[in-house]
């Protein structure tokens, strides 16, 4: 569901990649509804396993805090992220 997502990704450092096909498909619906700036890039695949798109969202919009304000306390979500090198994330 692309606002429990929103309300991941307030919990999270941004900017953070994503890669995960389901939650590239929740940042290009935050995207498409403002909620969210990112980028959705294709990728060449590597093998037939690989997904072939990754989002890398940079920040939640003022519409996207005021979206997750409405939906009042949600608790943290307990899933964690992968810091690699040089600061990169991944969800």
């Amino acid at each position: 569901m692309p606002l429990s997502f929103l309300n991941r990704l307030q919990h999270v450092q941004l900017p953070v990649r994503v890669a995960n096909p389901d939650e590239v498909r929740h940042v290009s619906v935050l995207l498409a509804t403002g909620l969210i700036e990112a980028e959705i890039t294709t990728l060449k695949p590597t093998s037939p396993y690989v997904s072939s798109r990754m989002a890398t969202v940079i920040r939640i919009t003022d519409d996207g805090r005021a979206e997750i304000a409405k939906m009042g306390d949600v608790p943290p979500p307990t899933r964690t992220f992968v810091q690699f090198n040089r600061g990169l994330r991944l969800m």
